[in-house]
């Protein structure tokens, strides 16, 4: 049964990462890589029950949580064109 769930995860890796090239926006296929991501993390959380090491979860764990700021990382730098700035800031209506 798990040998199913891993064959099931690796097609929906697939289908994302065929949906990040064939994307039409810039968004479509950062979503894309993310669904990837975590199917990856459902992966490697499935390897390590099959396997019987329990320390993949904390693998997969960490990498979830790099999945998910790399995401916002790179939607940030998308929408503001850098990463350090909180974005355009009007300073002309600054009091004086």
């Amino acid at each position: 049964m798990f040998i199913a769930a891993m064959i099931a995860v690796l097609v929906t890796m697939l289908m994302a990462l065929t949906r990040s090239f064939i994307g039409p926006t810039i968004y479509d296929r950062i979503l894309a890589i993310n669904s990837a991501g975590t199917a990856t993390v459902l992966f490697i959380a499935v390897l390590g029950f099959l396997m019987g090491r329990p320390e993949f979860l904390d693998i997969a764990l960490a990498y979830a949580l790099i999945n998910f700021i790399g995401t916002l990382a790179v939607l940030k730098f998308f929408k503001f064109g850098n990463l350090g700035g909180s974005g355009s800031v009007d300073t002309s209506a600054t009091p004086r």
